[in-house]
């Protein structure tokens, strides 16, 4: 399996919410930051955070880019009651087949700001 393969499984099993599997993509001394809120986890506690969120969600894979051995990732994930929908990007460091590091940035999903709106400035990219 190539490393855009294994991030696509990692993406697929966090949908599925599948913890029991994650471990298998880390090594075991892997760091993981969520730079937008300024942590760093371990394996253990990025397996913790996610199988304790309180909400079920659902994952869409937007776009994936292989450098050597980095993969970056855009993903969607929205609540399926729909209350909440954000984008993350991730950079995904390999090693030995396995990911040694993961930046993560996170952003909700919503609206243009009222200013920019009410300039006319810039049209959705998506029509709702």
């Amino acid at each position: 399996m190539n490393y855009k393969e294994k991030v696509i499984a990692l993406w697929n099993d966090m949908d599925k919410q599948n913890w029991s599997a994650l471990h298998i993509y880390f090594e075991d001394d892997a760091i993981i930051n969520w730079n937008n809120t300024n942590e760093r986890f371990n394996v253990e506690e990025f397996v913790r955070i996610n199988a304790e969120y309180p909400e079920d969600w659902n994952i869409k894979i937007e776009r994936l880019e292989c450098i050597e051995s980095l993969v970056i990732s855009v993903v969607k994930v929205q609540l399926k009651n729909g209350d909440i929908s954000v984008h993350a990007t991730s950079f995904f460091e390999f090693n030995n087949g396995k990911i040694k590091v993961l930046n993560e940035y996170w952003g909700d999903d919503g609206k243009a700001p009222k200013w920019r709106i009410d300039k006319q400035i810039g049209k959705p990219i998506i029509s709702m």
